[in-house]
């Protein structure tokens, strides 16, 4: 696994789906641990990709620099098809968007009809398993009860042979309804992976600003954010091996934290950095001013290292939201939607950078009009970068708060044992 991310350096790749028994404590138990060491390797492969590969490149060439990934992914094919023997393979159970857009088919076109008052007349397979290869049944819930009408069996429907477009099943609609309730969660990994697209943007501007000679080495601003994978390097096995048993301990749960409570303490910390930015960007300003170089397009006196702990608490948000997030979608998605939630989790990486760089571009606008300086001109002494940080601070505050509420009022999926 490192294998492929130190050739491809892909910082997020997806886990592999179905290969745990949720009905098994053991198994749960490992599943939870794998989501750790997943992305404590991506990340060693990261690391190694963006430092010891660049060394080797720089001294020795990009012959050999280009050698050494492809020798290791010539290995990682090879662990790749020996792994395969002992994969778990899944019978495809048909598109899951298909059934989605059943469920609502079929309750618009029942809008009209009653719900019973006993959900258990609502359709559904006999027996433990469902009609969903590969599936297994998920019990009824009252939220969204709209959708209940698409599994109202009308007088016509009583035989045996139905239109999927016209009747559903509960566990079919059950899917869609964990997916409307997984939505507001999701979304607030947008705001998350916002903050944490400063890495590679604004935290590297503000680094540009200080003077990045440490003893005799000249430090590249941008080389700083390795910072943040070092951190999540080290704070996965502390998470694994120290926090989850003494939480545990305190809370009687198999993995110390709720997957909702891991996420929102990434959330907290991850709002503490970019604060921690904020003030970083202040203390570097009244440097400027107390050195005569805000007119200077020129960095200040102050060390570049006081921007390490900003790296440091981004990639501890990281070990605790995303981790949090993956081994979420996992657990709570519909048996036959694991590959699909999994992937959908991951679009709030690309909508994070896309939101960052709206809100970038929005506040350079704004603060330009009128021959303004702007918050974030060419010479950073002369603007306000400490404001833009405490914007990102404060909306990463509100998309904590909402997490909290939305993650209160979340109701667990209820699958059947089978």
């Amino acid at each position: 696994m490192s294998a492929l991310t130190l050739s491809a350096s892909v910082p997020y790749l997806q886990p592999p789906q179905y290969q745990f028994d949720d009905t098994d404590p053991i198994e749960r138990t490992k599943k939870g641990a794998f989501f750790n060491w997943f992305y404590f390797s991506i990340n060693i492969g990261s690391l190694i990709s963006g430092t010891v590969l660049i060394w080797v490149q720089e001294k020795y060439g990009y012959g050999i620099g280009f050698a050494i990934p492809t020798f290791f992914i010539a290995l990682a094919i090879g662990s790749f098809f020996l792994g395969s023997e002992v994969y778990r393979f899944q019978i495809p159970g048909g598109s899951p968007l298909t059934r989605a857009c059943q469920v609502v088919v079929a309750a618009i076109y029942k809008r009209n009809v009653d719900l019973p008052v006993d959900s258990s007349l609502l359709y559904e397979c006999h027996g433990k398993r469902s009609a969903i290869e590969g599936s297994r049944k998920l019990e009824h819930s009252s939220e969204f009860s709209f959708l209940d009408k698409s599994a109202v069996i009308l007088r016509s429907e009583c035989g045996d042979i139905h239109n999927p477009w016209r009747l559903c099943t509960v566990t079919q609609i059950e899917e869609l309804k964990i997916l409307m309730r997984m939505f507001p969660i999701w979304a607030t990994g947008i705001v998350f992976f916002t903050v944490c697209a400063q890495n590679s943007s604004m935290f590297i501007e503000q680094g540009m600003a200080l003077n990045n000679q440490v003893g005799s080495f000249k430090i590249p601003p941008a080389t700083l954010s390795s910072l943040d994978v070092i951190s999540i390097v080290v704070w996965v096995p502390i998470y694994e091996r120290f926090i989850v048993p003494i939480a545990r301990r305190l809370t009687g749960k198999e993995r110390g934290f709720s997957e909702l409570q891991r996420m929102g303490i990434g959330l907290f910390v991850s709002t503490i950095a970019v604060a921690v930015a904020a003030l970083v960007e202040i203390k570097r300003l009244e440097s400027a001013r107390s050195e005569g170089l805000v007119h200077q397009k020129v960095p200040v006196s102050m060390s570049i290292l006081w921007q390490a702990p900003q790296y440091l608490l981004i990639g501890v948000g990281e070990v605790f939201t995303s981790i949090g997030q993956a081994e979420f979608f996992y657990n709570q998605s519909p048996d036959s939607m694991r590959s699909l939630c999994s992937a959908f989790a991951l679009v709030t990486v690309s909508l994070g950078s896309y939101l960052s760089s709206f809100i970038l571009t929005l506040v350079s606008y704004l603060t330009t009009r009128g021959e303004q300086m702007g918050w974030i001109p060419d010479n950073l002494n002369e603007g306000h970068l400490d404001r833009f940080f405490w914007l990102i601070a404060g909306l990463s505050s509100l998309n904590f708060l909402a997490f909290v509420y939305f993650a209160q009022q979340y109701k667990c999926k209820k699958a059947s044992v089978l």
